[in-house]
């Protein structure tokens, strides 16, 4: 046991505003699968806004297209069942059908327990990934970092196409 969780932050850029019909079949998919992830074990907490998404919560206030997905696991491995082995991974799949391509847009760091990450802590996670690669502040499932206080972690080499 630790006394750190995994904080994730994704973010995008939708192809179109997210009620186009192009971003729909994303839309519906959205309760279906925040539930999925509420009932994971091993999750925490995640982002929501008016509704039970985040798809109102614009990461980068100036860009109307920006979206964010943020969550807390409890460790590496509870967060990559749920992204590479539940029907996350159908979905996440898709993410070129509603999602422009882009170089960084996944980092993950250790939180405190308790601790419920800001938007600007995780933009500011996001970049240190972007600027300096892997690193114990910012890092991905292919790289990953252990705990402050624990042992070092397997890679997860799972792929989603």
């Amino acid at each position: 046991m630790t006394g750190y969780h995994l904080a994730q932050i994704n973010v995008g850029r939708f192809l179109a505003p997210v009620d186009d019909p192009r971003i729909a079949d994303f839309v519906a998919n959205l309760d279906r699968i925040n539930a999925l992830a509420d009932e994971t074990p091993g999750f925490v907490w995640r982002l929501v806004g008016e509704g039970n998404n985040a798809t109102d919560i614009q990461p980068r206030p100036n860009d109307p297209l920006s979206a964010i997905n943020m969550s807390v696991w409890t460790g590496l491995d509870a967060l990559a069942g749920f992204v590479y082995r539940t029907a996350h991974r159908d979905v996440m799949r898709r993410r070129r059908e509603w999602f422009e391509a882009m170089e960084t847009y996944m980092a993950l760091w250790w939180v405190p327990v308790g601790h419920v990450p800001t938007i600007d802590e995780a933009l500011r996670r996001l970049d240190v990934l972007d600027r300096l690669g892997p690193t114990a502040e910012a890092f991905t499932f292919r790289d990953p970092f252990p705990a402050p206080d624990a042992t070092p972690v397997a890679p997860v080499l799972d792929k989603c196409a």
